[in-house]
């Protein structure tokens, strides 16, 4: 499925990126989506693929990988 860029012009010049889910998920329907351009990373939930989407540049998403490998968001 394909999602209009929040970089799209009002013009009628789109950008859309295809969301993927994530290898990880599981089937119990906790998912999500990404999709990359170059401006960055795309994040939505799988369930509701016309809601909210997260947007990161790519140095949030780097920082944000970066805390996942340190372990700062695993839960107590």
């Amino acid at each position: 499925m394909f999602h209009k860029s929040s970089h799209s012009a009002a013009n009628g010049n789109c950008v859309e990126v295809a969301f993927r889910k994530a290898t990880a998920s599981n089937n119990n329907g906790s998912c999500v989506e990404a999709a990359v351009c170059k401006c960055g990373v795309r994040v939505r939930d799988s369930k509701d693929p016309s809601g909210p989407v997260l947007s990161f540049t790519w140095d949030e998403w780097r920082a944000w990988l970066a805390g996942c490998k340190a372990g700062e968001f695993d839960g107590e």
